[in-house]
């Protein structure tokens, strides 16, 4: 009885299915595995580079460009195919990319150019599972909890951020980069086979999208023809470029700041991570989507609190911080993608959480090396104060472009957001349906 209630209460209500518990377990061992190779892989780059931040921010980018590039393209293939053989392909993809890379650190044949090339291609599989994985949410949880499928995807992301970075310093500590990396390789096992365990017949799937002309662009016309989606994806690249570089910024802050070793990284990651988890398990209590101006107001907050934490004294001081960094800075991209995906027309759905991913993830090219040079130039505080201010900028300066386009940002008066999708043509400009606020 205690089980039924647990998987009955608002916070776990996608539980009660089959499939999501599956999907969810494998997810929660693979992304534990995906933070033990963040920080190893960081970690693997300082000690290859002597300490460079610009190297750790050369590696990140090159991580990450791929989805700047690849993203609506692996959107697409996400509204044309089986989501399930898809991410059962890019997980392979990512899992071999691990074990070449663990394997070159475990044998001391690992080079910085090798760590470049291999992040790369870990890169480009990256681009293509997210959008599908986005996506794959309401098939595996239904419509009806999509909201709280998507704040529990949230929080086994952020458990596996509390658990995965300590788990690495620890392995790093006792036997170096490569076998951590090589834990993350085998990790990957848990999701493929999640994926084949999965009962076809109850997955809530959306009728394929048929192959033809300007399908790409139709997903681009669709969200420039929705003021609102438009400030969401802006405040989701202002984020992700400038404010999600903890795997930099804590590296450079622990070890030149403070001084500090592996082991002291890697509990920054997953003191960060409480908060993060208990913001992603707040998120899943929503019974509905965040209105817009919530999305603005907590990437504000969100910068105000990335700029405090560049004037953290000491590494005591900068570990009690992370905690409440961890928190808001989760809410703020879990409001973002609940937005963006209950607002989308489901059968445009892969390709506007492709560009979701395009502006989350493609922006770090620009944004690690910049705070990797920042870093260097003036010092391990500047990318936390310099990405705050940057963050602040971007965002009004997309609310500036979005109104000067269309008159004001439709739901900014009464904060809520709408969605009515016209049979004619999905570039039209539509009237839309309200999240109020809870």
């Amino acid at each position: 009885m205690a089980a039924v209630a647990v998987w009955e209460s608002r916070m776990f209500a996608s539980l009660s299915h089959r499939n999501y518990r599956i999907y969810f377990t494998g997810a929660l061992i693979s992304n534990i595995g995906t933070w033990i190779q963040r920080v190893a892989q960081d970690w693997l780059v300082l000690e290859l580079s002597h300490g460079s931040a610009v190297a750790i921010g050369i590696t990140t980018a090159l991580q990450f460009l791929p989805a700047l590039v690849l993203s609506p393209a692996g959107g697409l293939l996400a509204d044309r195919m089986d989501k399930r053989v898809l991410l059962a392909i890019t997980q392979t993809w990512m899992a071999v990319s691990a074990l070449v890379l663990g394997i070159l650190a475990i044998s001391g044949a690992a080079q910085t150019w090798q760590v470049y090339t291999i992040a790369l291609v870990f890169g480009v599989g990256s681009a293509v599972d997210m959008p599908a994985r986005q996506a794959f949410v309401t098939e595996v949880a239904g419509r009806d909890n999509l909201t709280n499928a998507i704040g529990l995807n949230s929080a086994s992301f952020n458990a596996a951020r509390l658990i995965g970075p300590g788990v690495a310093g620890l392995i790093i500590a006792v036997w170096g980069s490569g076998w951590a990396i090589l834990t993350n390789a085998v990790s990957y096992a848990a999701m493929l086979i999640a994926l084949v365990v999965l009962r076809p017949a109850e997955l809530d799937r959306p009728t394929p999208v048929q192959r033809a002309k300007g399908q790409v662009r139709e997903g681009f016309r669709y969200v420039g023809a929705r003021p609102e989606l438009l400030v969401a994806l802006g405040v989701g690249f202002a984020v992700g470029t400038f404010a999600l570089n903890f795997q930099l910024t804590n590296a450079v802050m622990v070890s030149k700041e403070f001084q500090l070793g592996a082991k002291d990284y890697g509990w920054a990651g997953s003191v960060m991570g409480i908060g993060s988890l208990a913001g992603a398990l707040l998120a899943a209590r929503r019974r509905s989507a965040p209105p817009l101006r919530y999305v603005v107001g907590a990437a504000l907050a969100f910068a105000a609190l990335l700029g405090l934490l560049g004037f953290m004294p000491t590494y005591g001081a900068y570990i009690v911080a992370l905690p409440l960094v961890g928190l808001v800075g989760l809410l703020t991209m879990t409001a973002t993608n609940m937005f963006v995906q209950t607002t989308s027309d489901p059968s445009l759905r892969g390709r506007v959480m492709a560009l979701y991913a395009m502006v989350m993830m493609g922006g770090t090219p620009i944004g690690a090396p910049l705070m990797g040079w920042l870093a260097q130039a003036f010092g391990p505080r500047a990318p936390l104060v310099g990405g705050a201010v940057l963050q602040v900028v971007t965002i009004a300066a997309v609310l500036t472009a979005v109104r000067l386009r269309f008159g004001r940002v439709i739901g900014e008066a009464d904060g809520s957001a709408s969605t009515e999708q016209s049979a004619a043509a999905v570039d039209q400009v539509a009237t839309h349906v309200a999240f109020p606020p809870e």
